[in-house]
């Protein structure tokens, strides 16, 4: 990988890694549905001026409404997934189950788009599970309710990305694709429409909740803006460029070192311990997916006999 590619590839990891430090003090003072919200409000806002800046139209092709849909499955979701377990689970609990994502998308795919699995990625699948186990069991937290239904939240974003991907692959790149950030784009649009509503209800249900918003102390407001200007609209032109440079199978690669940042900035800046179970279930899971994303070897080809 070229040294400019590598860089990215660290500074794509060090901010999504930073993600759950930032909603770790965002979410237990406003909430996991406004600490989302306005994640993708200010991601979405951010990609818009990116393509102002640039002067690239945003031209959906007829496929507007996939992007949309789209951005419901692999933001709006997974963000508020993310932000309820920020109340109970330390961010690098979250930052190793993030690396989850490739496991589920195995799974995914080969019980919903007929992929094919083979015994390295079962393995893979069996291995990573193990992993959230060790880290369930041995870690730092004690098993609360709260903690497992943080757990299990984690688990439903990381299977929701899985699932966006085919779900992009089908909707927009097998229909003649589209310029990867004006998706990034849709992608935010949709995760807003799909979460105005929702908090419109709760703001209606608890007016008091308004009032927090306006109360939070300036900590928490960097923290939103960290969020979605960093870790949501620049994390994603990052990706995009990794994806157009190396390819997408490298640039998932940052799949590893996310964990490495999550625990790394929890430890240095909010004081969160580093366990054994860190290292050994972030181990497990690490080996997982190097199991699961390793290139599959091609069928061989039985050879004809001349005629």
């Amino acid at each position: 990988m070229p040294l400019p590619s590598f860089l990215r590839l660290l500074l794509l990891a060090a901010l999504w890694g930073g993600s759950f430090l930032l909603m770790r003090v965002a979410a237990p003072v406003l909430g996991a549905l406004p600490t989302a919200f306005v994640r993708v409000l200010l991601g979405a806002a951010g990609l818009g001026l990116l393509l102002l800046v640039l002067r690239l139209r945003p031209r959906f092709g007829g496929k507007l409404g996939a992007t949309l849909v789209l951005g419901v499955v692999n933001s709006g979701i997974p963000f508020l997934m993310f932000a309820m377990a920020a109340r109970s689970l330390p961010a690098g609990y979250s930052a190793i189950l993030n690396a989850t994502t490739p496991l589920m998308g195995v799974l995914i795919g080969a019980l919903a788009f007929g992929e094919r699995i083979t015994a390295a990625r079962v393995g893979g699948v069996v291995l990573g599970m193990a992993g959230v186990a060790v880290l369930a069991q041995a870690g730092p937290v004690a098993l609360t309710p709260e903690v497992l239904g943080g757990m299990a939240a984690c688990l439903v974003a990381t299977a929701c990305y899985g699932l966006a991907g085919f779900l992009t692959r089908r909707w927009v790149t097998e229909r003649g694709g589209l310029d990867s950030r004006i998706v990034a784009l849709g992608s935010q649009m949709g995760a807003v429409l799909v979460l105005v509503p929702v908090v419109a209800w709760e703001l209606l249900r608890q007016p008091a909740a308004a009032t927090a918003w306006l109360t939070a102390p300036a900590p928490v407001w960097g923290a939103l803006l960290g969020l979605g200007l960093l870790c949501t609209a620049l994390a994603y032109v990052l990706y995009f460029r990794l994806i157009a440079d190396v390819g997408p199978l490298k640039a998932l690669t940052v799949t590893f070192l996310i964990p490495l940042f999550g625990v790394a900035w929890g430890w240095l800046l909010l004081g969160e311990p580093a366990t054994w179970a860190h290292g050994a279930g972030g181990g497990l899971i690490g080996a997982a997916l190097w199991l699961v994303l390793r290139p599959v070897p091609a069928a061989p080809v039985a050879l004809q006999g001349a005629r």
